[in-house]
């Protein structure tokens, strides 16, 4: 196994798991600020308000995207074992 090899894996594996977490993470900040800017302008400072939102948000992008994410972690996977089948010939 080379050096450019790995280093070929570990950026494969840090492309994927930025494309799986994007989409709730990018969502989930989205929503952070939407509820904390309505904080500072009506004063209400109520910590636990931006949970329930952003709960509620992430699951639905969650069950969203989740076809996606199983197809880019399956996609992962494969060349992974297709990988590891070439280095053991």
């Amino acid at each position: 196994m080379s050096e450019d090899m790995i280093i070929g894996i570990l950026k494969d594996a840090i492309s994927t798991g930025i494309k799986v977490s994007a989409p709730i993470l990018i969502v989930s900040i989205v929503i952070g600020l939407v509820i904390s800017i309505f904080q500072a302008t009506t004063q209400i400072q109520e910590q636990t308000l931006t949970f329930v939102p952003k709960l509620i948000a992430i699951a639905l992008v969650g069950l969203i995207t989740a076809k996606f994410m199983n197809q880019t972690i399956v996609s992962f996977t494969e060349r992974i074992f297709e990988i590891i089948a070439s280095i053991s010939k």
